[in-house]
């Protein structure tokens, strides 16, 4: 892996531990990546969070069931959902694949990298 690649992924990685929208297991695959760089675990360490970023990311279809339902409600506040989902589906029609969250915006980013950072 490059240098670069190194450093963006290091970035948001970073990103991701800020994110108020990220779970836990997101952060501490994160975390424990950003632990393990230079040493024998880094690739280790790279796959697993690879892997969690791959289960967390919210694909906008979800993004857009979830905010429309009962459940999305209840978490987000009925107004809330409303803006939630309207934002879904006016980023959706503008092609995105994947939430834009903090999270999901890092962890996308990250994903993108994958075949370099493995």
């Amino acid at each position: 892996m490059s240098q670069d690649v190194k450093e963006f992924v290091k970035e948001k990685a970073k990103e991701l531990l800020a994110a108020h929208s990220c779970c836990q297991e997101a952060k501490d695959a994160a975390q424990n990546w950003l632990d393990a760089i230079g040493t024998d675990k880094e690739a280790e360490q790279a796959k697993i969070l690879i892997a969690e970023l791959e289960e967390d990311i919210m694909p906008i279809d979800g993004l857009i069931g979830f905010a429309g339902s009962e459940a999305g409600a209840k978490v987000f506040g009925q107004e809330k959902a409303k803006e939630v989902l309207a934002h879904a589906q006016e980023i959706k029609a503008a092609g995105a694949k994947y939430c834009d969250c903090p999270a999901c915006a890092a962890a996308e980013a990250i994903l993108e990298k994958k075949e370099e950072l493995l």
